[in-house]
């Protein structure tokens, strides 16, 4: 809900006092009895204070007593439980013959925060617009950005500010009326967001009335002489940028006795990875800074930001860079880096006590990642897309990998309603003439290249725009789970023939006879249902797909369909193969129905899923929709059968009207799925005994302390996570193992959208779960393969003599 404020303007008869602005702002629906009286009486003594300030103010004016003393210049605040916003102006009245600076003014609660113009990790920044009418005119936009501090949390960074923040712009103003003694009026559009522990939006819209005159300094005026101390300066020195991120300050003043720490935050979010460290190095030439480079960085473009040099005693100068691109990196620094501890540049060795580059078990060879159990120190990944290093050989690797992901893929058991898909399509191919077989495959394939593509294509833009998503994210959505639910329960009612999937145009036609559409939206829905599985190779595949450029990865993940749709297009254009199917007979009637099941079992593991992402709630409404799905499609079901006995009658046209509402009572209920989605934090999952709730405050900790931990990254949609647990993980054998050795288990669960997991996973190379690591006490972390077994957990944690 927008917010406004207004200061109304200075009365022209002396001696008036001011009238009263009213704000609106949320209040919190629950507090405590101290706290409502703790702010009750802060709200009486504020109000107290603020009127007799007011009169004594007003008074002393009256009697001119402050002849010369600074006016306030600033509009009626805007109060919410986290931060109080007002628009102030350093000066108190308008002229067109200086610039006016006015300035969003945000006092923050304790704890909390805004951010810069790269947020970094995570948030947005704010804005400010300012409009001046009256006798002068302009406007103003640009934000004059002060320094921001670096917050981390977990492995992700932001640039945000605390406490007291004044963002300025600068606003030039022209007459626009002959009454130069006019009056001025400013109106403001701001908004912002303020974070803790959550992160709530809030804008305001602000008013504030000055008089035209030669300026002359308000009472916030030192407020703007503080934001300008922390406003970066143009750097005195050259700047440059290696293709690999090597920031390079050309300045031999700046030594090991000057600074004693440095850093560099980019004015654009996605060029360098925001949480990484930046080794420090020295040289006769100046300072070098390693920058860990992303997908979004370009070697040829400038890199604009601020570079702050943090002297030993601890005072810090900020300058304002634009670092200009450099063919080949500077020479080696051969010095010590921060901390002491001896490092070349160019090797980005990681610090002492950093576990070094990942092995991976055979399983996963080709899945080069460099696991690190704390993200400040953990070392970039290795894989070759992500570094920039898109050679054919690397290209060819993915699509081999994705090949025989998608392969691996059909043998899953977490894929049961494409099975069932499968060997109805197998079944039928019996009774079709070969040219049919071969074009139902070959569309059957269309469609699953086409899904596994469109879905790769999706989550890149999501994450070039910001949104922490990976593989199988869009089962985060309880609403996208609850439609994938009633779909599948709509084809278990086909398969037991309550109706065909025909327009009432074609219901003459007998229920089996379907086109080539119908295998190419197959295809789609097998992609669909087997997201949020992840076979072997393929999460190598997937992480170097999204890693590196949009071209290459759209080829990978065609590669992966592929491999999904090749046994049945080979089945099909092998006659040998095909000539060892059972001959058609009544036994199909049967395969048919039978196969409803698995898509009905599939329906309650969904139903479950949806629980726990939604809450308990959620199955009320899920099933009420599958209750009107059942009648919709049994009343179709009758129409259908109608028109093909008797021909298309005006009773068909009513039953197939009040399946039609059906359809419509199911999909009515989607807004509230949603709503209830957002109104519920989740199902916390038990954990079991001897598991702890993953967080990198955790594992770090227990690093520090040499203890070794088993991190185990699952979620609730993801069946292969849930195969594993039973079979390998939540064993008596393994956590007999995992005492006896003084493992601690930390599991993370992506069932919803947790940034830090998604982070997680991406420091270390991964995209979508599930994902296990073993951090010994000593030694380097080990990436475990998908798919586990009890003896492969056990030979892992099992300490090496």
């Amino acid at each position: 809900m927008r917010r406004s404020a207004t200061h109304p303007p200075a009365p022209k008869v002396a001696c008036s006092a001011p009238a009263a602005a009213s704000t609106h702002a949320p209040r919190p629906l629950f507090l405590r009895g101290s706290e409502r009286v703790a702010r009750l009486a802060g709200g009486l003594a504020g109000g107290l204070a603020t009127g007799l300030a007011g009169l004594l103010g007003v008074a002393l004016a009256c009697t001119g007593s402050l002849p010369h003393a600074a006016q306030a210049a600033q509009s009626a605040p805007v109060v919410s439980a986290h931060s109080t916003a007002t628009l102030i102006t350093d000066a108190s009245t308008a002229s067109a013959t200086a610039p006016l600076h006015v300035a969003l003014r945000l006092q923050l609660r304790p704890g909390w925060h805004t951010y810069w113009l790269n947020p970094g990790d995570a948030g947005d920044p704010a804005s400010l617009s300012v409009t001046a009418s009256g006798a002068l005119q302009g406007t103003a936009q640009t934000i004059i950005w002060p320094t921001p501090q670096r917050i981390r949390d977990a492995s992700l960074m932001s640039y945000a500010y605390t406490g007291d923040v004044v963002l300025p712009v600068t606003l030039h103003l022209q007459s626009s009326t002959a009454d130069v003694h006019g009056w001025t009026t400013l109106n403001a559009q701001a908004s912002w967001l303020v974070c803790e522990q959550s992160c709530i939006p809030e804008d305001g819209t602000f008013t504030l009335t000055l008089p035209t005159g030669a300026p002359l300094a308000s009472a916030q005026a030192s407020l703007f002489v503080q934001a300008a101390q922390h406003t970066p300066v143009p750097s005195p020195y050259p700047v440059t940028v290696s293709p690999d991120g090597v920031l390079h300050v050309l300045a031999p003043g700046l030594n090991r006795q000057s600074v004693g720490n440095a850093w560099f935050m980019p004015q654009e979010r996605g060029q360098i990875a925001e949480a990484a460290p930046q080794a420090l190095t020295f040289d006769a030439n100046g300072l070098s800074l390693r920058l860990e480079p992303t997908t979004g960085f370009a070697s040829n473009r400038p890199l604009a930001g601020i570079l702050v040099l943090q002297a030993p005693d601890g005072a810090e100068r900020a300058l304002s860079i634009q670092a200009t691109p450099q063919a080949e990196a500077p020479a080696p620094a051969q010095t010590a880096a921060l901390g002491g501890m001896p490092r070349a540049i160019p090797a980005a060795t990681p610090p002492s006590g950093t576990p070094q580059p990942t092995p991976t078990l055979p399983e996963e060879q080709g899945a080069a990642s460099q696991a690190s159990p704390a993200p400040d120190t953990a070392a970039p990944t290795g894989n070759a897309l992500a570094e920039g290093g898109n050679t054919t050989g690397d290209l060819l690797r993915f699509i081999v990998l994705g090949l025989l992901g998608g392969l691996v893929l059909n043998l899953m058991p977490c894929v049961f309603p494409i099975l069932a898909m499968k060997a109805l399509a197998v079944a039928r191919m019996g009774q079709s003439e070969r040219k049919h077989q071969k074009q139902s495959a070959i569309a059957y394939a269309a469609g699953v290249i086409a899904g596994f593509t469109a879905l790769g294509a999706l989550v890149m833009a999501l994450r070039v725009g910001g949104s922490a998503t990976g593989w199988g994210f869009q089962f985060q959505s309880t609403v996208f789970v609850s439609m994938i639910t009633w779909l599948l329960f709509a084809m278990a009612l086909n398969l037991l023939d309550v109706f065909a999937f025909l327009p009432p145009a074609l219901g003459n036609a007998a229920p089996r006879q379907h086109g080539l559409a119908h295998d190419v939206l197959t295809g789609l829905l097998a992609v669909v249902v087997a997201s949020p599985c992840t076979a072997p190779f393929m999460g190598v595949a997937i992480a170097g797909a999204l890693a590196g450029p949009p071209l290459t990865g759209l080829v990978v993940f065609a590669a992966l369909g592929v491999g999904l749709a090749a046994p049945y297009v080979l089945l099909a254009f092998s006659p040998a193969l095909a000539s060892h199917l059972p001959r058609p007979g009544a036994w199909m009637d049967y395969l048919r129905q039978f196969l409803a099941f698995p898509l009905l079992g599939t329906c309650v593991w969904l139903l479950w899923v949806a629980t726990v992402e939604g809450g308990a709630t959620t199955v009320l409404l899920l099933c009420s929709g599958m209750v009107c799905l059942a009648f919709a499609a049994w009343v179709y079901g009758i129409a259908q059968k109608r028109q093909r006995h008797m021909g298309h009658s005006r009773s068909c046209t009513a039953l197939y009207g009040v399946a039609l509402l059906g359809l419509l009572g199911a999909m009515a209920l989607l807004p509230a799925l949603q709503q209830q989605a957002a109104q519920q934090p989740g199902t916390v999952q038990a954990l079991p005994s001897g598991t702890e709730a993953f967080s990198q405050k955790r594992l770090d900790a227990l690093h520090a302390a040499g203890k070794p931990v088993f991190v185990d990254m699952t979620a609730a949609w993801c069946i292969t996570c849930l195969v594993n647990e039973r079979v390998a993980l939540n064993t008596d054998a393994t956590k007999a193992a995992m005492t006896r050795y003084g493992v601690t288990v930390l599991r993370g669960d992506w069932t919803r959208r947790d940034p830090a997991i998604t982070a997680f996973l991406h420091a270390h190379g991964r995209d979508g779960v599930p994902f296990y690591l073993f951090v010994p006490a000593q030694g380097d972390a080990v990436v475990l393969p998908q798919i586990l077994t009890q003896g492969l957990v056990l030979r892992t944690i099992t300490p090496k003599p």
